[in-house]
């Protein structure tokens, strides 16, 4: 199974922001930071893929919309993380 990609856009002393990279380091997986504090081209490209997306974190796996911190949480309670990552 390929790792997948995952991608997650932030901004500066978002304690959600470090709550969802946090989870992801304690799983040992890899991501693309998007710093989005001072808006940009990589807020608009957030904004691009996820229309309507306001809020950070924004956490994209293998291209697909995942949410914010509280989804990434809630499916790692639910044992759906993993295997989205492939673990």
């Amino acid at each position: 199974m390929a790792t997948p990609k995952v991608e997650i856009y932030t901004k500066f002393y978002c304690g959600y922001c470090q709550r969802a990279k946090s989870l992801l380091n304690s799983k040992g997986v890899e991501f693309t930071e998007y710093d989005v504090t001072m808006g940009g081209p990589d807020k608009d490209k957030m904004m691009e893929r996820k229309p309507g997306a306001s809020t950070v974190p924004q956490i994209f796996i293998d291209d697909k919309p995942i949410g914010g911190s509280d989804e990434l949480a809630a499916l790692d309670r639910e044992g759906k993380l993993d295997a989205l990552l492939g673990l």
